[in-house]
């Protein structure tokens, strides 16, 4: 395989490492300055009240965009390995 098909995959790998992650990471960083903006409003400084709803909402979100995110992972093994 030439270099530059090398050089593009991995360029492709790495766009779809971002593509792939940034809506649960989106939901993790909303939901933390919501939980923050919670918890400088009502003074109550609790970590647990901190995390606990970042993880539901992460769970949640990558229960519904697993498969979302299992078909672009597996189109681009599919592009990188079947040739």
């Amino acid at each position: 395989m030439p270099l530059d098909d090398l050089v593009s995959l991995a360029q492709q790998g790495l766009l779809l490492a971002l593509v792939v992650s940034l809506p649960v990471l989106g939901v993790a960083a909303v939901i933390g300055l919501v939980s923050a903006i919670f918890q400088a409003a009502t003074q109550v400084h609790d970590a647990a009240l901190g995390h606990f709803p970042k993880f539901v909402a992460v769970t949640i979100a990558l229960a519904l965009l697993g498969p979302w995110m299992g078909r672009q992972l597996l189109a681009f093994a599919l592009r990188a390995f079947g040739g």
